[in-house]
């Protein structure tokens, strides 16, 4: 038997051979650097987080619905910084279902926990059921998901463990799925966590005055059973916490997190944490559209075994979202950092920032050692192709901060005179926009495209061109807040940039935030072949 003493010890060994590269953002960072931070802790769509802390360790996934790999596994000394080293689910599964975009469905709301000396991640899928996985190391490898219990519309679960040993389950329901939502269910589970024993028992039902009740996490304190659940919606809901002493309840309910008089829409679903030192904090997200669903770190106390968050500014015994706040103690100070954005794809493997639209597909794309570019190739579009919605071989990255330029040198090789193939860059969403190199037989062409509702099968139309003289070019997306608003450029010697076509508004995709990225894709009439190499892809003011 190991012992939780050798996993820590195992974990810290990884993290002090991980932790010798340290990326500092130059668009956001939360911390000060005098003691403080700034919500959001990342402006970044790490939809639905959970926290789960190992030793002085802090671990944290999301939702990551379609994309693969899936599962983001982040980490922290300081609950402040944090650090993408892994995703836990590398393809989605089944994955014959996710080999083209499943926009929406896939990984919902998950659940991470330390037990038995090791990480377990719950999730469900809306259309398959709850599945489990988990690792002794959560930088290597993580086991092949276990489906823990089949069924349409079973989401947002999370385990618990009893003081007598006994395991259980609770979970919430995807009206879409299963007819019926706002009630959260109780299930028995093995001592192992992969199995249900039981066919449930509903503990709260929410359609009387906590509407879209979901997202439920389970723990125990001081003898009370604590199910932690945001209600009222995605944009405007509040974080809604039941406690008994009985786990099958019934449970007394308490609201504790609103907006309030702040800018912070929606602040729930997400997690208490509680430091060696006997803080408590608690993370959510805040949905902000095509930025996706951020996440905040709101401090949290115990008042008569209830949990108090963020500050109660009206008085009205609800907690409101904090903007500043002191950092956590944790008795020492870290350097700042941040998830990687940028890359001169550099090594033989892509950063941990990239996700494909759907289950990749090893001829996709090419990282050969010794190389210091991507090689994207040049993948056939679907046979009923108006827009790039269905395509699955979009490599694509998460908004990193309200403001931000995005900065690309693209060289297309079509191999063939013919028109048909092209690459570039792009803002994914339910609406999208490109700025593409393409090619006809007299030569190269720079086109910005729109696909206004995308989702709906609307065509991309060409709003700009301009024929260059190269198969090399620099191309250049410049977002501002609050709107979201994108406007491309392009430069040939990559120092003077020149606008093209309109301005854009990003939309968020279906569940998540809009999305940028790289693309190279080729019509169904062009002979097969050709490619286009990247040489960097750059985050900046």
């Amino acid at each position: 038997m190991r012992y939780l003493s050798t996993f820590i010890l195992l974990l810290s060994i990884n993290l002090s051979a991980q932790n010798q590269d340290i990326y500092k953002s130059e668009v956001w960072a939360a911390d000060n650097e005098d003691g403080t931070y700034t919500n959001p802790i990342l402006y970044s769509d790490y939809s639905d987080p959970d926290v789960v802390r190992v030793g002085e360790d802090y671990y944290m996934t999301a939702s990551s619905f379609n994309v693969a790999p899936g599962l983001p596994i982040l980490h922290s000394k300081d609950m402040i910084n944090w650090k993408l080293i892994n995703y836990a689910l590398p393809i989605q599964v089944p994955a014959e279902t996710f080999a083209v975009p499943q926009h929406g469905n896939g990984v919902w709301a998950p659940s991470m926990r330390a037990h038995n000396n090791q990480l377990y991640i719950y999730w469900g899928d809306p259309d398959h059921g709850i599945f489990m996985v988990k690792t002794d190391d959560p930088y290597g490898n993580w086991e092949d998901p276990v489906l823990v219990m089949e069924g349409k519309g079973l989401i947002d679960p999370s385990p618990l463990w009893d003081d007598d040993g006994k395991a259980y389950l609770v979970h919430a329901y995807a009206g879409s799925r299963r007819g019926v939502k706002s009630l959260l269910t109780v299930n028995r589970m093995n001592a192992e966590g992969t199995k249900i024993l039981d066919a449930g028992r509903h503990v709260f039902d929410g359609h009387d005055d906590h509407p879209t009740v979901e997202g439920s996490k389970f723990y125990k304190r001081k003898g009370y059973y604590y199910i932690f659940a945001p209600a009222g919606g995605v944009s405007t809901g509040w974080q809604l916490i039941l406690r008994s002493k009985n786990i099958y309840g019934p449970y007394e309910e308490k609201v504790v997190l609103e907006q309030g008089s702040t800018d912070i829409n929606g602040p729930h679903q997400g997690a208490w944490v509680e430091t060696p030192e006997g803080e408590d904090w608690f993370y959510h997200f805040q949905d902000l559209e095509a930025y996706g669903r951020i996440v905040h770190l709101q401090p949290m106390n115990w008042e008569s075994n209830w949990p108090v968050m963020g500050e109660d500014k009206d008085r009205n015994g609800i907690g409101e979202p904090v903007k500043t706040h002191k950092k956590p103690n944790i008795g020492k100070e870290y350097p700042v950092g941040t998830p990687v954005e940028s890359t001169e794809f550099e090594g033989d493997s892509l950063g941990l920032q990239w996700q494909w639209h759907a289950n990749p597909d090893v001829v996709w794309h090419a990282k050969l050692p010794g190389e210091d570019h991507l090689r994207l190739f040049s993948i056939k579009l679907q046979d009923d192709y108006k827009n790039l919605w269905m395509t699955p071989n979009l490599l694509l990255q998460k908004f990193p901060a309200p403001d931000f330029t995005a900065t690309t040198r693209i060289s297309l090789f079509p191999q063939e005179a013919e028109e048909g193939k092209r690459a570039g860059l792009i803002i994914m969403g339910m609406d999208y926009a490109t700025l593409t190199l393409t090619h006809d037989t007299d030569g190269f062409i720079i086109k910005q495209t729109q696909a206004i509702d995308a989702i709906d099968g609307e065509e991309e139309v060409t709003i700009a061109e301009k024929r260059i003289d190269s198969n090399e070019v620099v191309f250049r997306v410049k977002v501002n807040a609050p709107e979201a608003m994108c406007q491309f450029s392009y430069s040939e010697d990559g120092k003077d940039f020149s606008k093209i076509g309109n301005s854009f508004k990003a939309q968020p995709g279906k569940w998540i935030g809009a999305k940028v990225g790289l693309f190279n894709v080729s019509s169904q009439e062009a002979k097969r072949g050709g490619y286009a190499d990247v040489e960097n892809f750059r985050i900046s003011k």
